[in-house]
């Protein structure tokens, strides 16, 4: 009778067997009542669950009562304190690990949560609802180290006692300028890291160029780091959770990058919560998605498309034009005219987490990354029109596997295994000559490492080896007339590597030292690379940090000619023949110290950094010795600040940056001159408010001018060339850029949340000098030619979260 009544008063029905409502009384609710306070009555008294499915039915059923035990996986105890939540109610074990709880339906969400052990996400209906069964969970491991410094810049940016500078995007908040959390833009706000020509495909750690870079995604090398050509990174900021830095004082299994490494990593937890992502700003559409694959498994996908088929934003028109800037995509000869410009770019990426035991873990990792530009070319020959189409392309496809077992409490093993597959192509079409010429470039990389880890008291070692195979194919083809030249490579590396790193109980005290022993077999060559990193508390404010590492690579991005790749991208990837092209090796050694209290902090560091093995091909020289091909070294010294305080919701930071720069080449007229990445002072001073549903933020950037060579005043030309005065002995004009950006976040409703953004880039649209050149021109004079960063560039953004 209470159930008809409130059918017929709210004209609603209410589904359910017989049987579940038999001897089963309950007083008349007062009928001024609201149907949902009748139904929360109804529900106190019987116990029951009434859940409603739309505005018109409810189900009533029994509560699902669940019990259990929960134990730590490693030692059988039984665990304390484990919260256990659903949507509606939460249950918390008691000290012999046991717990009840009601619930309403199977397929209700059941979160288990304990500090230190990894997060339980099942559906009820996969517990055991007839008997009170055991559920264990496993220690959380750190897949980095616990954080020493939070906030180091700003929120999501710290350090860590692994060393490294890490960026959880998860928790980062906003950079000036950013919308997006692009990886290689987010590094450039840490001292002495910064891209002289602004783009992410040419980043500059302490006075490197960007090949002497390891650059990893889930432990695969990548050879292709931009889209644009470099304006944007190519690594998807949907997938990529984390990022460490390493400048100095690098972990044992890494090889290569003789200047830094920049490791970005995904998650690495399996996620049994469908979730999904998608966005769009004025460059490309994005989306994300994670899909639970039973309990033990998880499969993430994330892909990302330029928006150039469908429509062209100011924004896009802006990067075009940046890419393309005094290139033969922009202009042709006065005789050729350039039309239908095309440019695509896309990526795509996958991730599947599978953990069959509490002991193993497997995760396989795919990306696909593809630029594409082109455009027709037409001229007049003979009377008639010809049209022909010169294209360039850049493309990497990468597949990595990773196995982790956890043979006991304190041994476990790592494999990692990659191959990777790097592609510069391009198709110039000269239509006046009716001559094609095809370049190449492919870098094909396959790698294995093995890396076992023992865990005693305060005390972790590692011991390892590492096997890769690198071939590098650089082809020319030139129809008319008829020339083919084709060059492959082919070098075979072993590496062994072994570590040990004590950390003391009051955890004020850490070192890690290493070496790493590698093996060239094509030149018999034995590399031996110690590493050595050292952190000391004094107090609870101050830490000192030393590190020192040597390290070599094998691969080198060269230019042979400026209009090589059609101009676009003119550096072609190359391996070392140990003779004209030698193996670069390196040698660091830097000294910091660190003040934290009150929300201050205060970071000063010095280093030195010599770099043997660079060519002049290597080096970005666009004016004198821009045809040379000499090796030679270079030298760097430099000091690192930062000041950054927090306050409430504020944190405001300046970063100042030191260097010296300077080259060596023993064969070149000039032995000893600036190097062209001598940025000697750089200045960053910016400031974010943060808070759950906005972040805002603002900041300025200057630095210095690249160096540059200009003509010898009164003897400008000698022989037929540019004669230049002595290199490097001047300047660009110094380089400044104010941006902000905002985004807001807000919930549209229980499974859906939302957030837009917008940024400005370059505000006062200043002429940034990024390069010059100089070419002799009709009338026997040097004419000359700059490029130029960014102007004010907007872009906007919306994501919706499901």
């Amino acid at each position: 009778m209470v159930l008809e009544d409130i059918s017929k008063s709210h004209n609603i029905t209410f589904n359910y067997e017989s049987s579940l409502l038999e001897d089963i009384t309950v007083i008349p609710v007062t009928k001024d009542l609201s149907l949902s306070a009748k139904i929360k009555n109804l529900q106190d008294q019987t116990n029951l669950v009434f859940d409603k499915v739309s505005t018109l039915v409810y189900t009533i059923s029994k509560a699902i009562k669940l019990c259990g035990y929960i134990k730590d996986s490693e030692s059988q105890k039984p665990m304390a304190d484990v919260t256990i939540t659903s949507k509606s109610t939460y249950a918390i074990t008691d000290k012999n690990g046991y717990f009840e709880i009601e619930l309403k339906s199977q397929n209700e969400l059941l979160t288990i949560r304990h500090l230190g052990f990894k997060t339980v996400e099942r559906q009820v209906k996969y517990f055991n609802l007839k008997d009170c069964a055991t559920i264990t969970m496993r220690i959380q491991e750190e897949i980095i180290a616990p954080v020493v410094v939070e906030t180091y810049l700003v929120k999501g940016i710290d350090k860590r006692q692994d060393w490294t500078t890490s960026i959880d995007y998860e928790r980062f908040s906003l950079l000036p300028g950013l919308i997006e959390s692009d990886v290689l833009q987010t590094v450039q706000a840490l001292p002495s890291i910064l891209s002289v020509d602004e783009t992410v495909s040419n980043i500059n750690i302490r006075g490197g160029s960007n090949d002497q870079n390891l650059m990893l995604w889930d432990g695969i090398k990548m050879y292709q780091t931009g889209h644009f050509f470099g304006l944007i990174s190519s690594f998807n900021p949907l997938m990529t959770q984390t990022a460490r830095v390493i400048n100095n004082g690098s972990d044992a299994s890494l090889t290569d990058g003789v200047s830094g490494t920049i490791h970005m990593l995904t998650d690495k937890q399996v996620d049994s919560k469908f979730n999904g992502i998608f966005g769009i700003n004025f460059l490309n559409a994005e989306l994300f998605s994670n899909i639970p694959i039973g309990r033990k498994s998880s499969l993430q996908v994330a892909s990302r498309k330029s928006l150039d088929n469908f429509f062209r934003t100011p924004t896009y028109e802006a990067y075009f034009d940046r890419v393309t800037q005094d290139t033969e995509a922009e202009i042709n000869t006065s005789n050729v005219t350039n039309s239908k410009q095309d440019f695509n770019f896309y990526d795509a990426s996958l991730r599947w987490l599978y953990q069959p035991t509490d002991k193993d873990f497997i995760r396989l990792n795919f990306i696909l990354i593809n630029n594409d530009l082109g455009f027709n070319e037409t001229a007049t020959i003979n009377g008639a029109s010809r049209t022909r189409r010169s294209n360039i392309s850049q493309s990497s496809l990468g597949v990595g596997f990773n196995y982790k077992r956890k043979w006991s409490t304190n041994f476990s093993s790592t494999i990692n295994a990659y191959n990777n597959e790097y592609k510069l192509d391009a198709l110039n079409a000269d239509v006046l000559s009716n001559q094609l010429q095809l370049q190449e470039n492919i870098v094909s990389e396959t790698s294995a490492q093995l890396n076992n880890l023992y865990v005693k008291n305060l005390w972790s070692f590692n011991l390892g080896y590492q096997f890769t195979e690198t071939e590098v194919i650089n082809l020319n083809d030139i129809d008319l007339p008829r020339f083919v030249r084709r060059d492959e490579e082919i070098l075979l590396e072993h590496g062994a590597f072994g570590q040990a790193w004590y950390k003391n109980r009051n955890e004020d005290f850490a070192f890690r030292v290493g070496v790493r022993t590698n093996y060239l077999t094509k030149f018999n060559k034995l590399i031996v690379e110690p590493r050595l990193s050292v952190r000391k508390s004094i107090g609870e404010h101050i830490e000192i940090e030393a590190q020192g590492e040597y390290k070599h690579q094998s691969t080198s991005q060269i230019v042979n000619f400026q209009n090589d790749f059609l101009g676009i991208e003119k550096r072609r990837w190359q391996l070392t023949d140990n003779d004209s092209i030698p193996i670069l090796q390196s040698k660091q050694a830097s000294l910091g110290i660190l003040f934290k209290k009150s929300g201050w902090l205060v970071d000063v560091k010095g280093y030195y950094k010599t770099v043997e093995g660079i060519t002049t091909q290597s080096q970005s020289f666009t004016t004198k010795y821009e045809f040379a091909k000499e090796k030679g070294s270079y030298d760097a010294y430099g000091l690192e600040f930062l000041c950054r305080k927090t306050f409430g919701n504020f944190n405001s930071w300046l970063s100042y940056s030191y260097l010296n720069n300077t080259y060596t080449f023993e064969a070149l007229e000039d032995i000893e001159f600036p190097s062209n990445f001598d940025i000697t002072h750089s200045f960053t001073l910016g400031t974010t408010f943060s808070n759950k549903s906005l972040n805002i933020s603002a900041g300025v950037n200057y630095r210095t001018g690249n160096p540059t060579s200009i003509p010898l005043s009164g003897n400008e030309i000698v022989d037929n060339d540019v004669n230049f005065d002595i290199a490097n002995n001047e300047r660009l004009l110094d380089y400044l850029r104010i941006d902000a950006s905002a985004i807001y976040k807000f919930k549209i409703n229980n499974s859906f949340r939302s957030e837009i953004g917008a940024s400005i880039w370059n505000i006062s649209n200043r002429e940034n000098f990024i390069n010059d050149y100089y070419r002799i021109n009709e009338t026997n004079t040097v004419n000359k030619f700059s490029r130029f960063s960014l102007g004010l560039t907007t872009n906007a953004v919306i994501r919706v979260y499901f």
